[in-house]
């Protein structure tokens, strides 16, 4: 039997087309006068080193850094003219980080394949309107080193250390996403973000394919992160 459609006896048709047309209108949300929503457009990664982004997502990230003391200027470097980062020689900085002084005369490459210092990229991480300098080095193990200098009253402090393998590294925003290859065969990706001391580590994401495991560390907290400036304390 097929269910057929009533009007109560003694309702007018006009009330019922009143009844049906209000609740039409209702749906939308807006009156006659109000204006549609702007739809927010998000940002999307970008990559720094596109030749070196073909590599599966993920890297290494860094540990909680609330209780971590601000990152020391590099010693024994001359304070930076007003150029700022985007003059100083990435050689000199590398020499005056402790953690990569010995990398400091590796060759410097234009496309993955070899190891040796990849071009330095000039980034605003920060949002003071002053880019920020980011140095990834290659070496022959397959890992790479990845350092972030940010520049304050003529000082570099390195407000990011991290290492892992086949890094490939992306802008979302402001933010910073580092990939790369997780042992397990999975991919790992790590985001980081200005804090006003440090890049933190505000999400890190392990991925599997089909029927392999899945496991997201909530960037603080996560496992797998050595030491933390913001950075890994394993030597590449």
């Amino acid at each position: 039997m097929n269910p057929r459609f009533r009007i109560p006896p003694g309702v007018p048709l006009a009330a019922l087309a009143v009844a049906v047309l209000s609740a039409c209108g209702a749906t939308s949300g807006l009156g006659d006068s109000e204006p549609a929503p702007r739809v927010s457009v998000q940002p999307r990664p970008e990559p720094l080193w596109s030749a070196w982004s073909g590599s599966p997502p993920s890297a290494p990230g860094a540990d909680p850094t609330s209780q971590q003391p601000p990152p020391e200027p590099l010693d024994g470097l001359d304070p930076l003219g007003p150029g700022g980062l985007a003059k100083a020689d990435v050689r000199e900085l590398l020499r005056a980080d402790t953690r990569l002084r010995t990398l400091a005369d590796r060759p410097l490459v234009k496309k993955p394949g070899r190891p040796g210092i990849r071009p330095p990229v000039l980034t605003d991480l920060t949002g003071d309107g002053k880019p920020e300098m980011l140095v990834a080095v290659d070496v022959e193990s397959g890992r790479s080193v990845l350092v972030v200098y940010y520049e304050k009253r003529g000082k570099v402090h390195p407000i990011l250390f991290t290492a892992g393998r086949r890094l490939a590294v992306e802008t979302l925003g402001t933010d910073l996403l580092v990939r790369s290859p997780c042992a397990e065969g999975g991919e790992q990706a790590v985001r980081f973000h200005w804090d006003g001391t440090r890049m933190s580590t505000v999400s890190d994401v392990k991925s599997y394919g089909k029927g392999g495991k899945g496991d997201t560390d909530g960037g603080p907290g996560g496992s797998g992160h050595p030491d933390s400036t913001g950075s890994p304390g394993t030597r590449p």
